[in-house]
């Protein structure tokens, strides 16, 4: 990438930056500007995440192989701050964006109408999350997961309500306990090695003294537990499902990647610091992360069927993914690594229509009370008002607003249980597939792999239930009219994880090379260390 191509890479964290600034410029009666802003930015946001993907693809990449690096400040690395993409950042670029500005469209209905500031912190939120997957160093990962979470603050509380306010107090003391444990892990780590850079911490790792090992593995794990809280790792995930289902559903829907955000820099860190380069310290939480990611399902598992409200089902699949992603890292291999990679993409993008979808399926209950949070339509396990045997069928119409509805749901039920043959059940034949091929099958594969199919099986009969008692269910009074603002994202994240089924093919391949790239750090450690100052623009 050479030019002013290369600045492609800072763009998804000036380019939101830039457009909140603005924002702050005017007031809340300004509205449409603002919208059209925010569209404006995050419509680019994907554009150059999808020109990143290409970049780093074997298409784009036009034989320079490797991650590409931003000096900022044209200072070299480990001096100055680097950002980096490569193959994994790129993808978790274009899905957080891609969700992102179905989040925002789908708040014009009236979401951005119930707070203020709405689009600035949805923009900075978007910034923080683009910049945690970019950065090369921990302590700016630190930075800038302080702005995503100080964004989310503001965003969990958009629109008040009692239950929202709860919700939003145990997110805010938890994620600033977490915070504080981030800071204890970086300064443990710093003190043993002397550096913050994940290149360079790479190349220092397998050097450190027996007497300091111990010393770095207490850093690294307290690290960990920060960010296992962020990925709501079971004990530590009590907040997750109450503040998720307390959120605005566009808030929820981008609320998906978070989790992610987790997910992503344990993948990073686990093979960049402490893969089969590491010494002594290789795989030494390896174990760790198996036992919490299968614990993190059952207990969502467990929460699906016990749900009485479709958000807290979709709060506890977040834990379910998480869970199946941890588990499948401690296991380990290549072929793994990249069917959880895909499945971690299908996931997330499923969850983002579900919470989308929620709203309106559940729209029975007062309007007001749907905006400010409080109103929770449950579904029963009887089915209330089911039509009469005696009743004459023939010849009715099924309202224009059920079938949408109804059809978007069922995807995502689909999608959702892993059924054949969308992209839910392509992720999970991957993983299955990859854990039966792993040498020495053990116990703890077959667990897994038991785990994965209770849970699209616990999904798909919760899901069913809350169809048949919410959206078949004859009712008394006309279904509510659905709006072409609230429909249109819902439908483009369907179509993406459409697209994601009939592209499989190219998909698990570029995942694939992600996955070997991972296992094999060094062409990320040589493409930040030769990143000279003065070669780039």
């Amino acid at each position: 990438m050479t030019g002013w191509l290369h600045h492609l890479i800072i763009a998804p964290i000036l380019l939101p930056l830039l457009a909140s600034a603005l924002m702050l410029a005017f007031d809340e009666r300004r509205r449409v500007l603002k919208r059209w802003l925010s569209l404006g930015a995050s419509a680019l946001l994907i554009l150059n995440a999808a020109a990143l993907l290409w970049f780093t693809s074997d298409a784009g990449s036009a034989g320079a192989t490797g991650p590409h690096v931003y000096l900022l400040g044209n200072w070299p690395a480990p001096f100055g701050i680097v950002l980096v993409v490569d193959r994994l950042s790129a993808t978790m670029l274009l899905l957080t964006n891609v969700l992102g500005f179905t989040g925002l469209f789908y708040a014009l209905a009236r979401w951005d109408r119930s707070g203020p500031r709405f689009h600035a912190l949805f923009l900075l939120l978007l910034m923080g999350v683009n910049g945690a997957f970019l950065t090369g160093d921990i302590f700016n990962l630190f930075v800038f997961f302080e702005v995503l979470l100080a964004a989310s603050y503001g965003l969990i509380l958009h629109g008040s309500g009692t239950e929202r306010t709860s919700a939003s107090l145990h997110y805010i003391t938890i994620n600033i306990a977490a915070s504080l444990l981030f800071l204890i892990g970086v300064a443990l780590i710093y003190s043993v090695t002397g550096t913050l850079n994940m290149a360079d911490l790479a190349t220092r790792i397998a050097d450190t003294p027996s007497g300091d090992l111990a010393l770095l593995e207490a850093g690294a794990a307290i690290l960990g537990v920060a960010f296992l809280v962020k990925a709501g790792v079971w004990p530590l995930s009590f907040w997750l499902p109450r503040t998720y289902a307390a959120a605005a559903p566009p808030v929820a829907a981008l609320f998906a990647i978070m989790t992610k955000v987790g997910i992503y820099v344990i993948l990073r860190l686990s093979f960049l610091l402490f893969g089969e380069a590491s010494g002594d310290a290789a795989g030494f939480a390896n174990d760790g992360l198996l036992y919490a990611g299968l614990a993190t399902m059952a207990f969502g598992i467990i929460g699906i069927l016990s749900a009485r409200q479709l958000t807290r089902v979709a709060g506890h699949y977040v834990l379910v993914s998480s869970g199946t992603l941890l588990a499948g890292l401690g296991i380990g291999g290549q072929p793994l690594v990249a069917a959880l990679l895909f499945y971690l993409v299908s996931s997330t993008l499923a969850i983002g229509a579900l919470y989308l979808i929620i709203e309106p399926v559940e729209r029975n209950a007062d309007e007001e009370d749907m905006i400010a949070g409080i109103a929770e339509p449950v579904f029963d396990d009887e089915y209330v008002g089911a039509i009469e045997e005696e009743e004459d069928e023939t010849g009715v119409v099924i309202p224009g607003t059920i079938a949408i509805l109804g059809g978007g749901f069922i995807f995502c039920a689909l999608l959702l249980a892993g059924l054949p043959p969308l992209s839910g059940f392509i992720a999970k034949f991957a993983i299955i597939d990859a854990l039966l091929r792993a040498g020495g099958v053990g116990p703890m594969n077959w667990t897994l792999i038991g785990l994965i199919i209770v849970s699209g099986l616990a999904t798909m009969i919760v899901m069913t239930r809350a169809g048949i008692d919410l959206l078949w269910t004859p009712a008394e009074d006309a279904p509510a009219r659905l709006s072409l603002v609230e429909v249109a994202p819902i439908g483009l994240l369907l179509a993406v994880c459409l697209a994601l089924m009939l592209g499989a093919g190219p998909v698990m391949a570029y995942l694939e090379a992600a996955s070997a790239a991972l296992h094999d750090p060094a062409g990320y450690v040589a493409a930040v260390g030769n990143a000279a100052a003065g070669a780039q623009p």
